[in-house]
């Protein structure tokens, strides 16, 4: 007795587990949804090197402009960063956005090919090697975007891939207001 009830026990909790993940995506729970407890607080500290050559650091001065401004995590090996890419090129050129890029546990040399092989959008680019800034501001993966308003402050966060959707009814909206 005691062994069947050793064999039933990791197939109850396989059961009661598989349980849990089917009402969770039956719910309707996004985990992309999530949010972040950025959103309403000052952006964290930004002090990384410059992507490109002859450009100055990131600090945080480029935060609090006065202007409102997009920060961009990405990474040249991100298949969603290649999708969302295009539509930051979009935005710096047609409506003038300022837009921060921040290539994320990239190699210097292959994130500048890669903007240079897709465009480049970014006012400026800086390179999280070591993923330390991406921590500071609760990344979980690339691409993550973050609206910050001219006094520094995150208004709103895209985890995944920024959409045509998310472009037109939430992006645009915040700069035209922002400003």
């Amino acid at each position: 007795m005691q062994r069947r009830l050793l064999f039933l026990l990791p197939l109850l909790t396989l059961a009661l587990m598989a349980g849990f993940f089917a009402w969770s995506l039956l719910a309707g729970r996004d985990p992309a949804a999530i949010g972040s407890v950025l959103v309403g607080r000052p952006a964290p500290r930004l002090d990384l090197p410059a992507l490109r050559a002859g450009d100055p650091p990131l600090t945080a001065a480029l935060l609090k402009s006065g202007q409102p401004v997009l920060v961009n995590f990405f990474a040249s090996w991100c298949a969603p960063c290649l999708v969302e890419h295009p539509l930051f090129a979009r935005l710096a050129e047609r409506e003038g956005a300022a837009i921060i890029g921040i290539a994320w546990k990239n190699k210097r040399d292959e994130a500048a090919a890669w903007l240079k092989r897709q465009g480049d959008p970014y006012k400026v680019a800086g390179l999280d090697l070591d993923g330390k800034t991406g921590l500071d501001w609760g990344l979980s993966g690339v691409p993550e975007t973050y609206a910050i308003d001219g006094q520094g402050i995150v208004r709103l966060h895209f985890r995944g891939p920024v959409s045509v959707r998310d472009l037109n009814e939430r992006i645009l909206p915040f700069l035209k207001e922002a400003k």
